[in-house]
């Protein structure tokens, strides 16, 4: 029988709920010998089985991403994984909970591994279970950095003389040193390969991201955000990333919509605020192709072409040549993705 402390509140209501029903639907099949009461019975005594091993099913896969006697020699697991969900994320992580829900969080599995010879040095190893491959890297990427040490695990990942995060398909892993100011990156690297080798193997970084793949991205300066990107909320969400042309550097951007008229209504929300602040605004049409040239209150110059159901567009720029030859370069790059 599972440990019922870690269980979802949600999945337990629901079991409950079956439960009860089922309950008063034997009591009912007592007072009356209705062969359709006893079959409705049945099918609920199907259902609180099935529903069962379900939460056993979550409760072990998740749990076992985590090794359960320890990673290495000298490492052990401390009593064993625990999980959360959402309804008590706060309780591991308060302050920083609210940024994994627009991600798609599901569940948290987390457990802490000591080192045999001082047990004050540990390592807080947290597997995330977000809602897809683009979520995980999305959550991934609000960590990393610029100048990071990146390290060939999963998607990708980078560690740190106390730190080690990576995602590795729908996947967040994140192992935090406590005890020392640093630890022998051998150590970390044993913990994270053990982990990802219990993860589903995944397919790299996610496909979303080849929009940005032009020859001005400055690699590994992708984000995605699950919510208003730019933060305007009519930018539900969207990729936004570095580019750098003859030393002139600005920032990228890229939308997609479901559909284009979608996208027509998103590009339109964001040029109807433009002219509302006043901000010399030029809208041109061409070949099925909207382009607004303005200066954002929060990001001066910028220019945003909407093309099918893409959104695309450069801010923070100071060289309009250059920034015309960029947008260029992601015209071509949504080109590429549509006929794909």
């Amino acid at each position: 029988m599972f440990d019922s402390s870690h269980t979802s509140s949600s999945l337990f209501v629901y079991r409950f709920r079956l439960r009860q029903r089922l309950i008063d639907v034997w009591i009912s099949s007592g007072r009356r010998s209705d062969i359709i009461t006893m079959v409705t019975a049945f099918i609920f005594a199907l259902l609180i089985i099935i529903v069962s091993n379900q939460v056993w099913a979550f409760e072990s896969s998740l749990k076992d991403a985590l090794p359960a006697e320890g990673f290495a020699e000298e490492w052990a697991i401390e009593d064993e994984a625990k999980l959360f969900d959402k309804e008590n994320l706060f309780d591991h992580i308060n302050g920083e909970a609210e940024l994994y829900f627009p991600y798609g969080f599901e569940s948290l599995a987390t457990a802490n591994y000591l080192n045999d010879d001082d047990h004050d040095l540990s390592i807080v190893a947290d597997v995330y279970k977000m809602g897809s491959l683009l979520d995980a890297f999305g959550i991934y990427s609000n960590y990393r950095k610029a100048n990071n040490s990146w390290v060939a695990i999963g998607g990708e990942g980078f560690i740190s003389p106390t730190q080690l995060m990576f995602y590795q398909d729908r996947y967040f892993v994140r192992l935090q040193v406590s005890g020392e100011t640093k630890l022998p990156q051998d150590v970390l690297l044993a913990c994270a390969r053990a982990i990802s080798g219990k993860l589903p193997a995944g397919s790299g970084q996610p496909k979303e991201l080849d929009v940005l793949k032009i020859e001005a991205l400055v690699p590994k300066s992708e984000r995605y955000l699950a919510q208003s990107l730019l933060g305007y909320v009519f930018f539900r969400q969207g990729l936004i990333a570095d580019a750098r042309l003859q030393n002139e550097k600005m920032q990228i951007f890229a939308i997609r919509e479901d559909t284009p008229a979608a996208a027509r209504e998103t590009f339109d929300q964001y040029s109807a605020y433009l002219k509302a602040e006043g901000q010399g605004i030029q809208l041109t049409e061409n070949a099925g192709q909207r382009l607004v040239a303005a200066n954002d209150p929060l990001y001066g110059d910028v220019r945003v072409v909407q093309a099918g159901r893409y959104i695309a567009g450069t801010v923070r720029v100071k060289n309009n040549q250059l920034a015309g030859q960029i947008l260029e370069q992601l015209q071509r790059r949504i080109g590429a993705e549509a006929g794909n």
